[in-house]
């Protein structure tokens, strides 16, 4: 998923330049990117919740 936002980021950019900021392209891959990067945030909550990934103690 990590590499996903990445991938959506410089698509984006991409889109953005070859577009000259009029298409809509720019606009979805950007808006994927900030699914994903949310999408990568709750499964870490989730993980910390459920025990998966381990807290950090002293």
């Amino acid at each position: 998923m990590l590499v996903g936002v990445v991938v959506c980021l410089f698509s984006g950019l991409f889109f953005l330049y070859r577009d000259r900021g009029q298409g809509v392209r720019a606009a979805r891959a950007l808006t994927l990117r900030i699914g994903l990067s949310i999408a990568i945030f709750a499964l870490l909550l989730i993980g910390f919740r459920f025990g998966l990934i381990p807290g950090y103690t002293q």
